[in-house]
């Protein structure tokens, strides 16, 4: 059986993990000390917004902190957050036979490239999880979202693709990951929203003014990628450019129209939202700070995603977490893209 090992079991790599693992497969994990150690006494135990429940026991897990279980892995997941790619990189570049598959299941643009060039005898893919997970306590990770996991299509990965079907985590393949990564960071722009407003995703987007910063935010980068001649890939039912206007509609309009936006776990916050309260570094450099980065190789400025980045990384560095009403953080949104004008 092929050995699939997840380097940065957080969030996101303990459930995909952990959903492979009672699919069947041979799964270990890479952690940190304060993971690895639940793993140990607690085993996995994982669920999605429609009640479905797996559990994994303990003595079924093996997990460690030590890069170099990685090398025996067939298929390595790399999970962790943006801002360790280019230390996976350096560490999997000690470990990996050649030829072992590496997939980039982060948020962001380019952490494949940043793999790919530590790792130059294995074949790197770019992959994506539109899904959130929130961790509900210690082993116990919930999917509060749907969608299903893609991938760039490779023959190196085909072995592989029946695992994650038996596991009920099938695999969308595309010969060109770039125009999906740009729609799912189009998505994740919300992030920064949810974070600087401190409350539950579906609480946020209820509230016509926050789903108004994310309109603009989109719009922002929508127009930066018409002009760079890019079409984001179609993720959700309406196309990526209609998302904006939709959000900005009436609370009880979006309610009706937008409701898959709102099937999410009451209690579910975005990734960069669970950063702050943990007091760790956010991704906004990999998120927002990506369409920055785009503004910037057109000539062109990303006002209102450059303010995003400036407000979270002044709540990184606040001692008391801000808490922006929707009002307050769209007043700034406006004087950021009309100073612009």
């Amino acid at each position: 059986m092929a050995k699939i090992v997840i380097y940065g079991a957080g969030s996101i790599g303990c459930y995909v993990g952990g959903r492979l693992l009672a699919g069947g497969s041979d799964v270990s994990f890479i952690g940190r000390a304060r993971v690895a150690e639940q793993l140990r006494h607690r085993g996995l135990t994982l669920s999605r917004h429609d009640e479905s429940r797996w559990h994994v026991p303990p003595q079924q897990i093996e997990v460690s902190t030590d890069p170099a279980m990685a090398a025996s892995a067939d298929l390595v997941l790399v999970t962790v957050k943006s801002t360790a790619t280019a230390t996976a990189a350096a560490e999997l570049a000690n470990v990996l036979r050649p030829g072992t598959i590496v997939v980039s299941l982060q948020n962001g643009i380019g952490n494949a490239d940043v793999l790919r060039a530590a790792l130059p005898q294995n074949t790197v893919l770019e992959g994506m999880v539109p899904f959130n997970v929130v961790e509900r306590g210690p082993g116990a990770f919930h999917q509060g979202s749907a969608g299903a996991l893609e991938i760039r299509r490779a023959p190196a990965m085909q072995p592989f693709v029946d695992a994650f079907g038996k596991a009920g985590l099938p695999l969308i393949q595309h010969a060109d990951m770039l125009p999906v990564q740009w729609a799912k960071l189009l998505l994740n722009l919300n992030n920064a929203i949810n974070a600087l407003a401190n409350r539950p995703l579906k609480e946020e987007l209820s509230q016509r003014a926050y789903r108004t910063c994310l309109g603009m935010a989109q719009q922002e980068a929508l127009a930066l990628l018409q002009r760079a001649g890019m079409r984001p890939a179609r993720l959700t039912p309406l196309p990526a450019s209609w998302i904006p206007h939709v959000l900005g509609l009436p609370d009880a309009w979006f309610e009706r129209l937008g409701r898959r936006m709102l099937t999410i776990d009451p209690l579910a916050r975005s990734s960069m939202s669970d950063d702050l309260a943990a007091g760790r570094t956010t991704e906004i450099d990999w998120i927002n700070g990506e369409v920055v980065r785009l503004a910037q190789r057109l000539g062109q400025t990303a006002p209102v995603n450059e303010r995003l980045c400036e407000l979270v990384r002044q709540a990184e560095r606040a001692d008391v977490r801000p808490s922006w009403s929707g009002e307050a953080l769209l007043a700034q949104m406006r004087t950021a893209a009309g100073a612009s004008s």
